[in-house]
């Protein structure tokens, strides 16, 4: 699907949908417990259906439980009778991937996982280090990813600033060993939100895990313990509704939990920063999922914006670094992509008039939207489809604050 956008600023009142982030974890946590779990607030976006479709392929009953809720039957955190590999298809999601990884080890002594889109190329070479360290078998060919073996405890040793997914995975997968386990980080943590959202919802369902600087400290043989739970609203896509109102529209964001552990709730203090003139650094490496948004506000404010520390872009659904220049170049800002960030010299407005891509990346499509809306002509979205991923309704709701749509 394509979608030209006729540029109007947007009004109303907008609650973005559930934390994907949060709801990942929250399922895997469910599916691991005994008992009968009911999470609240769930949006099944491409990514969260890839997810509770893995852990059916594990052993657990995840089912709906009426609007936005899902009812997760746990299959008690360990499989002992499984006739061959579980196969995990995880569709384009990176947090689903990575996070089964190791859990499929202590779980069920593997498994074979496949993907679609760039899903299969991303690193996960500190898990392979792990692998060759502790004589775990793994394969990767003709996108499938095979591993097997016994996940032994002991210590564990990661890069901090690769991707936090690897220390989320390991978090999930450790307290289901037998005995007691450490992960020591390498290099210093980023992206630090997520792995405190992650020890949250362990905390939730009854894990224990101690930190102390870069080690993490998790005893053995413990038990998921069933809980419900209600998922909070996402951060990462309201910082495009605060894009909209930094480029000059009046979106009242509702429903935001303003105590989140989620990390993207540095978009408050970054947008107040990119709404006074002047040169602005913003340093994106505990946050870059919210680069693409940031970037739409730099691109229309009185000054020269520098996003710094965001290399890890160009690992995700697209070459996100690329693609934001790309995209918003051709739409007529003052954009420098540089090895690790960006350098955005703002201007009054955007020319539009173009047709831009969206590299099959969510976050591409709806910043391409929300910088639509200062562009003097209209803008064509090339396969504006790809929000389904993460926002499904996105489209809808910018319908509904009034923006100017026709869907080819």
């Amino acid at each position: 699907m394509n979608v030209t956008i006729r540029p109007t600023l947007l009004k109303g009142g907008i609650t973005p949908p559930p934390s994907k982030s949060q709801t990942h974890r929250a399922v895997i946590a469910a599916a691991l417990a005994g008992g009968v779990s009911t999470l609240r607030n769930v949006a099944r976006s491409q990514d969260i259906q890839a997810t509770l479709d893995c852990m059916t392929a594990l052993g657990a009953c995840p089912e709906s439980a009426g609007q936005g809720a899902v009812r997760v039957h746990g299959m008690g955190a360990v499989i002992s009778d499984w006739q061959g590999l579980p196969r995990f298809d995880c569709g384009e999601s990176g947090s689903t991937l990575r996070f089964l990884i190791p859990v499929a080890l202590a779980a069920a002594g593997g498994g074979s996982f496949t993907g679609r889109g760039r899903l299969m190329e991303r690193p996960q070479q500190p898990y392979f280090d792990i692998f060759e360290e502790k004589g775990i078998f793994y394969e990767q060919k003709d996108g499938v990813l095979t591993v097997k073996g016994g996940l032994e405890p002991g210590t564990f040793k990661l890069p901090g600033n690769v991707s936090s997914q690897f220390i989320t995975g390991l978090l999930y997968a450790l307290p289901l060993l037998a005995g007691d386990s450490e992960i020591l980080l390498t290099t210093p943590l980023e992206s630090e939100g997520y792995v405190d959202m992650t020890l949250e919802v362990l905390g939730r369902f009854g894990i224990r895990v101690r930190r102390q600087g870069d080690c993490f400290y998790i005893p053995g043989g413990q038990q998921y313990q069933s809980r419900d739970m209600d998922i909070e609203a996402d951060w990462s896509q309201a910082a495009f509704w605060y894009a909209a109102c930094a480029l000059g529209s009046g979106v009242d964001i509702q429903g935001m939990n303003a105590f989140s552990t989620q990390g993207d709730m540095a978009v408050v203090p970054y947008c107040l920063k990119l709404t006074a003139p002047g040169e602005v650094e913003l340093d994106v490496s505990q946050c870059p999922d919210l680069v693409p948004a940031l970037a739409a506000m730099a691109a229309v404010r009185q000054g020269t914006t520098y996003i710094v520390n965001a290399a890890r872009l160009r690992i995700k659904e697209s070459d996100r670094l690329a693609a934001v220049a790309d995209v918003l170049d051709r739409m007529g800002a003052d954009v420098t992509e540089q090895a690790e960030g960006l350098t955005i010299v703002g201007r009054d407005g955007l020319a539009g008039g173009v047709s831009v891509d969206s590299y099959n990346d969510h976050r591409i499509a709806m910043m391409a939207a929300i910088a639509a809306t200062r562009c003097a002509h209209p803008v064509t979205v090339v396969d504006a489809g790809c929000v389904a991923k993460s926002y499904p309704n996105f489209w809808e709701d910018y319908e509904a604050l009034g923006g100017a749509i026709t869907r080819d």
